[in-house]
């Protein structure tokens, strides 16, 4: 059975895919879900201390997947949501994966469409520049716009609860500036690689942060000659992995990347 590798984003932990990862363990699969560096403890330890979101960067969180990736038996599907779905694509590019798949991604480098939930959802940290060098929780009802807006209140409460972390504002400037300062930073991707494995965009259609604008307009900045594709589940936020009827989502983008993958060594 191809192993599967599961990305998270950002103001969440590997927990955020605990159903996900159980899911296809229990289809055969052997699924690993990397922490970023220094975030191996729980949500708890780094609400408590969030020195390792301060100081993590995103060459750092890429090798470090990289590195989970190349203990594998055999080369794995990559799947990741919001930033895990931008880190994914950067992984592909890299030639990692047999096929990939990108819920709610954030956008890599040289996508510029900003709707205006995004600038809402992403505000706490925006809102000055002094949190480049901070790590920036957000309250309930600030997560519950950018995470769980079409959650009923006691789900969304208790996900805030369980996963919410704060988030890098180092690495959230820095992708703001990406498209603003000369030379490749830290997000680019070559949208021109005929090597790249098969890569997936999946969005939900009422996600406020990652709005579907987001992966429409990423999907058509690839130009090579590898599969690209689209689909948009109606009725999701952007907490897809853990809102009712994730189980159909999570088989469907399996199914896709089964279907498409390519032959790859174990890297």
């Amino acid at each position: 059975m191809t192993p599967i590798v599961l990305v998270h984003g950002f103001w969440v932990t590997p927990r955020s895919w605990e159903n996900w990862k159980a899911h296809y363990e229990a289809k055969g699969h052997q699924v690993i879900a990397p922490a970023y560096p220094g975030f191996e403890v729980e949500v708890e330890a780094l609400n408590a201390d969030p020195t390792p979101i301060v100081n993590v960067t995103v060459p750092q969180i890429i090798a470090h997947v990289e590195e989970a990736i190349r203990a594998l038996p055999e080369a794995p599907i990559i799947i990741g949501h919001s930033a895990g779905g931008a880190f994914t694509q950067i992984l592909l590019d890299h030639g990692y994966g047999v096929s990939g798949v990108a819920l709610n991604s954030a956008p890599t480098e040289g996508v510029r469409v900003v709707p205006l939930s995004q600038l809402k959802s992403t505000f706490p940290v925006l809102k000055t520049p002094a949190n480049r060098h901070k790590a920036i929780p957000l309250t309930f009802e600030e997560w519950k716009y950018a995470f769980t807006n079409t959650f009923p209140e006691d789900e969304a409460r208790a996900l805030y609860e369980r996963y919410a972390i704060p988030a890098s504002g180092g690495i959230l400037w820095g992708g703001v500036l990406a498209n603003f300062q000369p030379g490749h930073q830290d997000t680019w991707v070559d949208y021109h690689n005929d090597n790249r494995a098969p890569l997936l965009f999946v969005s939900g259609s009422e996600d406020h942060i990652m709005p579907p604008a987001i992966q429409e307009s990423n999907a058509k900045h690839y130009k090579s000659a590898t599969i690209t594709e689209r689909r948009q589940y109606e009725g999701y936020a952007h907490l897809l992995p853990a809102q009712k009827g994730w189980e159909q989502i999570a088989d469907e983008v399996l199914d896709w990347a089964l279907t498409h993958a390519v032959a790859r060594p174990a890297q």
